[in-house]
Formats: C-alpha cells, sequence, structure tokens
C-alpha cells in the first residue's frame, strides 16, 4: 500500500489519540461517544502506523515532505530489476 501520511499528521494523529483515551480512562467520556470515539481512536493509531490513509486516497492527498516523498521513489527504482 502506497504510504501517503507525513511524520506531523502521524503526531498530531497520536497526540489526538493519546488526549481522546486519557479522556475516556478518567470518565470524562462515557456510554456510546467513549465507545464512537475509542474505535475512532484505534482507526487513528493504525493509520499513523501503517502509513497510510484511506481517506486521503480518493482526494489524492499526501502530507509527506518533498524529502520523504524522494526517498520512497529511490528505495521503489532500487528494487527494480533491470
Amino acid at each position: 500500500m502506497k504510504k501517503n501520511m507525513g511524520l506531523l499528521d502521524k503526531v498530531i494523529r497520536i497526540a489526538l489519540s493519546v488526549a481522546i483515551m486519557a479522556m475516556i480512562l478518567n470518565g470524562q467520556l462515557r456510554g456510546t461517544a467513549a465507545i464512537v470515539l475509542g474505535i475512532v481512536v484505534l482507526m487513528l493509531i493504525l493509520t499513523s502506523v501503517i502509513g497510510t490513509c484511506h481517506v486521503y486516497i480518493p482526494f489524492g492527498i499526501d502530507t509527506r515532505s518533498k524529502k520523504q516523498k524522494a526517498e520512497v521513489t529511490k528505495e521503489e527504482n532500487e528494487d527494480k530489476p533491470t
């Protein structure tokens, strides 16, 4: 799967996940809201770990820096047989 998330995007998602989980664990969020946001937290963490956001794909969004894109292109070119 093609990566489309930059470092800042991942950090923001992880920070948001930590904040939401803290609210759930402290009892500030309960019931249906806690369940729904718990699922959102899992999705945010999963997308951060794999580096791909499926919501970005149809819109062509890529938050990686030019340097990150260049590194991936270089690796892809090295892997291709000549």
